[in-house]
This record gives structure tokens, sequence and C-alpha cells, in this order.
């Protein structure tokens, strides 16, 4: 129902008030305003005029428009995970109802990943990413900060180095044996490559400054400080765990058979664009990335990343 003329300028003078605010100059204002539009709300010129080819390939744009679609999707995640991480009031249904919504959005990422790898012409791809070297997808900041606020720093380290590893050791530290850096460094030199260090040098700081607010805050710490009734509830483990599944197993597999249509099509060179192993850095297998490690059996972690092994939303009711 409707609430009255009456009643709603009472209480817009009643809200602007509490800021010292006279409702009368905002009402004058109104009558100069002009209406809201989609084109406006939605900035679609803006939008529409990101996307800035490097060639005069077709299917540039379709990879550059896809991956900024990637991009709006991740925000749309850390949104998400915020309002479960920064909640003083966190409840089981609310934190469950959280990442269904992420893991909805990494369902759509995982599934798209045909718009790349059916949606290009491989001879045409194989000529525009030589302008992208030594840029790459692992340089995206934002998916860096979802793993970061979704588990406990441990949990991302390079699993040969966990060990050195600890509460106490420096966030330095643990940024520099994180398991991604592995694939932006000589094996044998440990000298990092131009794709590793344009990144650091753009975002390190902001990565640790992030680190830091999350070390407490992250969803698996979040989960584990829930009384243990709450952590037993069926459906928020089956969304931690499908969340777990979708993002660390799916969603990679889904990127890796991409990248391999092209660059093992034997044209151009077989690498990524970045210089990474890309094999050994993207597979689950290799990295057995898992931010919920708890909430899986040891025959379901022995078998990560084989055949995308479905185990997700087995717990019975």
């Amino acid at each position: 129902m409707l609430q009255s003329r009456e009643e709603l300028l009472q209480l817009l003078e009643e809200k602007y008030a509490k800021s010292g605010q006279n409702l009368d100059v905002h009402l004058s204002g109104l009558l100069h305003g002009t209406d809201i539009t989609y084109w406006d709300y939605i900035q679609t010129d803006a939008l529409l005029n990101l996307q800035v080819q490097r060639t005069d390939l077709p299917d540039e744009m379709v990879f550059i428009v896809y991956h900024q679609i990637n991009e709006l999707l991740f925000k749309m995640i850390l949104w998400e995970i915020h309002q479960v991480a920064h909640n003083q009031e966190l409840t089981t249904q609310f934190f469950a109802d959280r990442l269904n919504r992420v893991s909805r959005y990494f369902d759509m990422l995982a599934t798209s990943f045909d718009v790349m790898k059916e949606g290009m012409e491989v001879s045409q791809y194989m000529k525009f990413r030589d302008t992208l070297t030594p840029a790459s997808g692992f340089q995206s900041a934002q998916y860096r900060q979802i793993e970061f606020a979704s588990t406990e720093l441990i949990n991302l380290i390079d699993f040969r180095f966990r060990a050195t590893i600890n509460r106490q050791t420096p966030y330095s530290y643990a940024f520099e044996n994180l398991y991604w850096q592995a694939a932006g460094k000589d094996p044998k030199t440990k000298k990092k490559s131009a794709l590793l260090s344009n990144f650091e040098k753009r975002y390190r700081s902001e990565f640790i400054e992030f680190m830091k607010e999350y070390n407490t805050i992250n969803l698996w710490t979040r989960y584990k400080s829930l009384p243990e009734n709450e952590r037993n509830d069926v459906n928020l483990k089956n969304a931690m765990r499908h969340y777990d599944h979708t993002v660390n197993v799916k969603w990679v597999m889904a990127h890796y058979n991409a990248a391999a249509k092209y660059i093992d099509s034997g044209e151009g060179s077989a690498e990524a664009t970045g210089g990474s192993d890309w094999r050994k850095y993207m597979h689950p297998r290799y990295q057995r990335r898992i931010f919920f490690p708890e909430l899986w059996t040891e025959a379901e972690l022995e078998n990560w990343g084989v055949d995308n092994l479905e185990t997700i939303e087995i717990l019975k009711k």
C-alpha cells in the first residue's frame, strides 16, 4: 500500500533533517531535474567505448569483450563475499544464500568458455595474441582478491612451501610463496618474468593490504568461527562444497580446455602469452587449490581435479 503524500513528505523531512539539510531545497531541485534513462543509469556509452583493439583482426573484439565481462562478474563475486565477511550477525541462511549467488556467477563463467573456445578462429587468435605479450589473464587482480577472500592464506601457498608458513609469518614472505608465483618465475634461476614483475609492480601493496583485511574474515575462517551446530547445517555445507568445486575444478578446467585448443593448435608458439607453464599452473591436479579442505573426504581430496569429479551436494539431510 502506497503511503500518502503527507506521510512521504514527513519521512523525507525527517531524513534530511538528520543531516542538517533542508527538504525544500531538494524539492526545488526536482523542478529542474531530468528523467533518468536506461543508458544514463547503466552508463551504456562509457561501457561500449572501453573496447580498444590492438590489431585489425575481428575476433580480437570477442576476446576483449569476453574478458571484460569476466571482470564484471568478478566484481559481483567480491561484492557478495564482502557481505558475508563483514556481516556482524552472520546466519547460516545468509551465508549459504550469498555463496549460492557466487556459485551461480562462477557457473556462468565456466559454461561461458565456449564463447572463447568456439567463438574465435584459431588463426586469428594466434596472430593477435602475440600483440598481448607479456600480458595474461594471470594478471586479473580481482581474481586474486577472490582467492584471498575465500580461504586462509595457507591454502593458497605453494604446496612445496606450506611447512614454512604459519600465523606469525610476515605477509611479504607468504606473498612470495603463493602458488601462482611459480607460474611467473624461471624454475632454475627463480628470476621473475615480465608477466609477474609488471603484476607485482601494479598490485603488490594492494594485495598485502587485502590479505591483512581478510586474514580473519575470509569465508573459511568465518565458517569455522560459527557454532558447531551451524557448521553442520547441510545447506551451508553443500553451498561451501559447491563453491569450492565450481571455482577450483569446474571453472579452472573449462579455462584449461579452452586454452589448450589454441595453444596446442600447432599454429604459433605453444605457450601462454605470459610465458608461464600453463598446464602445471592451471590444472587442479598440480596446484590442488582447495578453499575448504576439511569439508572433503580423503578420497575426494585424493581425486581432486580428476575427470572433473562431481562430488558436490552429496550430503544427506
